[in-house]
């Protein structure tokens, strides 16, 4: 005969909730295990979360022993030294490329693609950021250099096909040391001045280009590097006069519905989405197809939908956005705010406060697994930001330094 031993079921407030005091005693006890971290512990961590992988003893030994300074300029070196791999260098304990490999692959691979997913193969997309941060490169240039960065290895690279990458991927290749940078209008035959960093690679193309109206890439663009999406920047107030011919002015039968809701997103996408004109992706042909001074027809879809509206001509563009309430995105005053074309377009991206504030943003929830949630987070981030865009000259890779040494304690 077995005996069942009835318990009482817990109530929700012992089963559900934490009680007060032992939540706090436990907020408590984490605050001094945190402060408390000694030099060691702050080694493995500042490893851990900028390279993903445990450090050997004799890395974790040189970040210990540069931490234990006290310094922040020995704390900051430590950080860059577990980021780069320096194979030539003997003197440097800390070989790991996972920081190029698994880290940045895994932040960058959701901007590739509308889903957002990380699982997704390497592409000329990720593997051109991943280059220029390596490079400490200006990573404003991201949105309009003539830039691609290819891989050592066959088969070379193709504008039809990803097979260059995913055989860099797949053959476990150091991506610290086999990634080399190269003009993009060189590797593709793309006009440099067509050329528009990451938005004219193959990833991006076969992403936002493919079928649609261009919008996608403007869209996701300003989603993944100025950190904004439509909603948060629609505006009524700017003048319509460059939405296309494919919105309806009244759709369901209700204008009351683009006055309030479509105006405002496309009164600004429109004429900055303009710069996009001339490209497309082809399904058939799986490549970027570049038409110069020939608007693709997608511009000109659904006409009938509104016969008033603006027919694209060409691909110069306006920022309408420079005024009214977007404003606080922060404008750059030194450029025009209208251009030609899809460079000039993402320098005007790039060139935003937003853009600047949104990679500290990202890299400070990569590194710290949490966005700023207290005074001394904010005020590091602040520090971060002013010093990315002054004294670091746009250099992500400083970024992920400064923010490891942040939270290498907490």
């Amino acid at each position: 005969m077995t005996t069942k031993i009835k318990t009482a079921s817990p109530s929700p407030s012992t089963s559900m909730h934490w009680p007060r005091a032992s939540l706090w005693l436990c907020v408590a006890l984490l605050a001094v295990s945190t402060a408390n971290a000694g030099p060691r512990e702050q080694a493995k961590r500042m490893h851990d979360r900028l390279v993903g992988t445990p450090p050997t003893s004799a890395c974790l030994q040189q970040l210990e022993d540069q931490i234990s300074t006290g310094s922040p300029t020995d704390a900051f070196n430590a950080a860059l030294d577990a980021i780069d791999p320096s194979p030539n260098d003997n003197t440097d304990a800390c070989q790991d490329p996972s920081f190029y490999n698994v880290t940045l692959k895994n932040m960058v691979t959701p901007w590739t693609n509308e889903a957002q997913t990380a699982y997704a193969p390497l592409n000329d997309y990720t593997a051109t950021v991943i280059g220029l941060v390596r490079d400490d490169a200006d990573f404003r240039s991201l949105l309009y250099a003539d830039v691609l960065y290819t891989g050592d290895n066959q088969p070379n690279y193709s504008n039809t096909s990803n097979a260059h990458y995913e055989t860099l991927e797949d053959s476990g290749a150091n991506l610290f040391t086999s990634l080399t940078a190269q003009t993009q209008s060189a590797v593709t035959g793309l006009p440099s001045q067509a050329t528009a960093g990451i938005m004219t690679s193959r990833a991006a193309a076969k992403a936002f280009f493919v079928d649609g109206t261009n919008r996608a890439m403007l869209r996701f663009t300003m989603l993944n590097h100025l950190c904004t999406d439509m909603e948060q920047i629609k505006d009524p107030t700017r003048s319509t006069d460059r939405i296309r011919q494919d919105v309806s002015r009244s759709p369901g039968g209700d204008s009351r519905i683009y006055l309030n809701a479509c105006s405002g997103c496309h009164a600004g996408m429109d004429p900055l989405a303009q710069a996009y004109a001339y490209y497309n992706y082809s399904n058939e042909d799986e490549q970027l197809v570049y038409t110069p001074n020939s608007v693709q027809d997608k511009y000109l879809i659904n006409a009938s939908n509104f016969k008033w509206g603006y027919a694209t001509p060409n691909d110069h563009w306006d920022n309408y956005w420079r005024e009214g309430s977007n404003t606080f995105l922060g404008w750059d005053a030194g450029l025009s705010g209208s251009g030609i074309g899809a460079k000039s377009m993402g320098q005007e991206l790039a060139h935003t406060q937003a853009y600047a504030r949104c990679q500290v943003q990202k890299v400070f929830k990569n590194v710290c697994l949490r966005p700023p949630v207290n005074a001394g987070d904010s005020a590091a981030f602040a520090t971060i930001l002013n010093d990315f865009t002054s004294s670091y000259n746009y250099n992500l890779k400083h970024v992920f330094a400064a923010t490891a040494v942040h939270c290498m304690g907490q």
